[in-house]
């Protein structure tokens, strides 16, 4: 009976494993052989190359440039969007008027695809027809005036960076939310008691009592941050912006790629990237971790 149900289970599984491991894990598998590879991502001729590739990735200026960008915003991203996403999460569980329409309202950027949110910004970074510099004109700032938001250097990766703010704040809002939801009120009915204020039981309620969610979230906005392709390809046009200025590695990669045939190097870049958000997940739980508090 037990090889009978073994069988049955069997046949069940084999064809979304092997489709599983024909689609996703042969193609990872494959990579590890490609990036020491010189091979144009078409022909038949694919040439041994043996680690070449990395170094010309480790000597190649315009990689660590892409990969500054991402370290940027490695470091900005997540305490910026934990830190609004925690304020408006407490601030809707404090039973404020109209909380469940604002809930809906911030989450509503994640309903949208990404291409729908980058192509609607652009338009409000837009010089001449943008909203932002239609704002910037009532207050008759004349050294910002039709100022190119996404056409400057110092300009464009920041403004990027604040897309992306804008439009995660509301899903890991909803996921504060949901931890907060958990505690239960007898903790924060006893604060006051004691004559906790509400930053009090904010910092020593709440925080810690959510702090495996908040680890979950900066570990999501880690990974987010060394992508980034979408957002800076339809902001940019695939180009970077200008001189590259708000290149990642993710674009860097695709161009070389596509744009070039240089798909070996390519596959180098993406196996360091591999790399390096592997050790970053492990690094962010390491150093994240802390006393857990059950209730």
């Amino acid at each position: 009976m037990n090889r009978g149900k073994n069988r049955f289970i069997i046949s069940f599984l084999a064809l979304p494993v092997g489709l599983y491991a024909l689609f996703v894990l042969y193609p990872y598998f494959s990579a590890f052989y490609f990036a020491f590879t010189r091979w144009s991502g078409l022909s038949a001729n694919i040439q041994f190359n043996g680690i070449n590739n990395f170094i010309k990735l480790f000597a190649d200026e315009k990689f660590w440039n892409a990969l500054k960008h991402n370290g940027v915003a490695l470091v900005f991203l997540p305490p910026i969007i934990i830190s609004i996403a925690l304020f408006f999460a407490f601030l809707f569980t404090q039973g404020i008027k109209g909380a469940r329409f604002f809930r809906i309202t911030y989450f509503f950027p994640q309903v949208l695809s990404v291409v729908i949110v980058a192509v609607l910004w652009g338009f409000i970074y837009h010089p001449t027809i943008g909203i932002l510099n239609s704002v910037i004109d009532l207050f008759n700032i004349e050294a910002m005036q039709s100022f190119p938001w996404l056409g400057d250097r110092r300009t464009v990766f920041p403004s990027v960076l604040a897309v992306v703010v804008w439009s995660s704040i509301g899903f890991y809002m909803v996921l504060m939310i949901a931890g907060m939801q958990t505690i239960p009120t007898d903790y924060y009915e006893a604060a006051v008691v004691d004559g906790a204020n509400r930053w009090g039981m904010f910092w020593n309620i709440t925080v810690p009592l959510i702090w495996d969610t908040i680890r979950t979230a900066i570990v999501f906005i880690a990974i987010g941050a060394m992508d980034l392709f979408s957002i800076v390809t339809v902001m940019t046009n695939g180009t970077g912006g200008p001189s590259r200025a708000a290149d990642v590695v993710p674009v860097y990669l695709y161009s070389k790629a596509f744009s070039e045939g240089q798909f070996g190097y390519a596959t180098a870049m993406g196996l360091v990237l591999l790399l390096l958000v592997l050790a970053l997940s492990i690094l962010s739980l390491r150093f994240t971790a802390r006393e857990s508090f059950e209730y």
